[in-house]
């Protein structure tokens, strides 16, 4: 009897500790990410976090592979853009979670299904070299003979910020893809994510980026001779969603990660990583204009999802694979 019920007991133990992990991808910087999960574990002790950490795009890679295997391997995605999601809540792939403690959000930052929710809000502007280049006020005012190879563009086909920024811009009756195309004419290249338009810009092998504003504020925070624009012909932004997979080994758990993030204290996270937080009673970061000062360029996530395909396929002629 009492082997037995040290094995009972050694049975249970196993159960409790495969129940208390987590895995969760996501396109955060690996600071963030670190950031994210210790501030989560910190709430939580009980749930471990096993985190992968690629560009959207890349990790939609990894999960297409994973998919054609027959093994998703994440409970969670925490990726930057909505079209990505939108495509696998399209195909049944997300779990809708009606309870998330979205408290006075606006719905417009969730999914109306409940299958995925944003945690901030980040924006696409003009970052520039303060020893080398000038702030313009428009898209339209960076492609200028000036500039030719001089502008750092992370590829749509890496970071699902640049391929919500994409969609929006081609969107935008002023912009459209006009603008990628003479990109295109000024021996532009985009590639990569936003990391190194960051470092591209502040170490001065370019005079201007076209990245997220939380980077490049933190960048200017810190010294580097970097300023950022909003341009007032409107930015586009996304909102970080996060979502738990229908295949989620660890639902519950899943469920505790997505409340954090939607919490006080994770969106107090949000402020101290640099971010605009979505909780109205939550402070800015230093630095950061009021949301109502800036002209945003919202996509259609539906659409998106339905273009995506031929947008990614006329971006790389455009630029040449």
């Amino acid at each position: 009897m009492r082997l037995a019920a040290s094995a009972l007991t050694l049975l249970l133990l196993a159960g409790t500790a495969h129940a208390e992990k987590l895995v969760l991808y996501t396109s955060q910087s690996p600071e963030q990410a670190q950031q994210t999960v210790d501030a989560f574990q910190a709430e939580h002790p009980e749930i471990e976090v096993e985190w992968t950490r690629n560009g959207t795009s890349q990790l939609m890679n990894v999960l297409r592979a994973e998919i054609a295997a027959g093994d998703l391997k994440p409970d969670v995605l925490l990726v930057a853009d909505t079209i990505n999601l939108g495509q696998l809540k399209a195909e049944g792939r997300l779990m809708a979670y009606p309870e998330a403690k979205v408290g006075a959000y606006d719905k417009g930052t969730y999914d109306k299904d409940m299958t995925f929710f944003g945690t901030k809000v980040i924006s696409t502007g003009i970052a520039y070299n303060t020893q080398s280049a000038e702030p313009v006020e428009t898209w339209a005012d960076l492609l200028v003979e000036e500039n030719r190879g001089q502008i750092a563009v992370p590829s749509p086909l890496y970071s699902g910020a640049a391929l919500n920024h994409l969609h929006a811009l081609i969107n935008a009756p002023e912009i459209g893809w006009d603008f990628y195309e003479k990109l295109a004419e000024l021996d532009i290249a985009p590639e990569g994510g936003n990391g190194p338009a960051i470092k591209a810009v502040a170490g001065g092998l370019a005079k201007y980026a076209i990245v997220v504003d939380a980077n490049a504020l933190r960048a200017k925070a810190k010294g580097s001779p970097i300023d950022f624009v909003f341009p007032k012909d409107g930015v586009s932004f996304i909102t970080e969603p996060v979502a738990i997979l229908s295949t989620a080994k660890e639902p519950e758990a899943a469920k505790v990660f997505v409340d954090f993030l939607l919490s006080r204290k994770g969106q107090e996270l949000v402020a101290e990583q640099g971010n605009l937080p979505l909780d109205p009673e939550v402070a800015s970061p230093e630095g950061f204009p009021k949301l109502s000062d800036i002209t945003l360029l919202p996509i259609d996530a539906g659409q998106a999802v339905e273009t995506d395909a031929a947008v990614r396929e006329k971006f790389t002629e455009i630029f040449g694979g």
